[in-house]
């Protein structure tokens, strides 16, 4: 399944809805399930702003659905920021992208190296 690699905090917040946008410089054409993994690397300065943070690492922690790439401009930015300041602080950056991230679901996690960009994780029956 195509799965993305991403920092703490925000693979937390992906998984509990409070982040329904992954903010990217690059777009895909793909649509549809994603694995979420959470980095080895994560943003040690920001995981003490939110609370019940599940810190793992390392390993594809959930599914959600890529519903849609949005390219971003003042207006949408900011009402994207107005969504959940809190959470989208940092969006007033250089980012291009917008992917709308739908239906999270946990998973049982799953071990894995990351990598950079859309990769492809081949779940191997048990």
């Amino acid at each position: 399944m195509k799965t993305i690699s991403i920092k703490q905090p925000w693979v937390s917040l992906i998984m509990s809805g409070d982040k329904k946008y992954e903010f990217r410089t690059w777009k895909t054409n793909y649509r549809g399930p994603l694995y979420i993994h959470a980095s080895k690397a994560y943003k040690k300065e920001l995981v003490n702003n939110f609370d019940n943070i599940n810190l793992q690492l390392g390993e594809i922690v959930g599914e959600v659905i890529l519903e849609d790439i949005i390219e971003l401009n003042e207006d949408n930015i900011e009402a994207i920021y107005n969504e959940n300041p809190k959470v989208y602080k940092g969006v007033k950056t250089d980012y291009k992208y917008a992917w709308v991230l739908k239906e999270p679901k946990r998973i049982t996690p799953i071990k894995v190296n990351g990598k950079l960009g859309l990769w492809e994780y081949e779940k191997i029956d048990e």
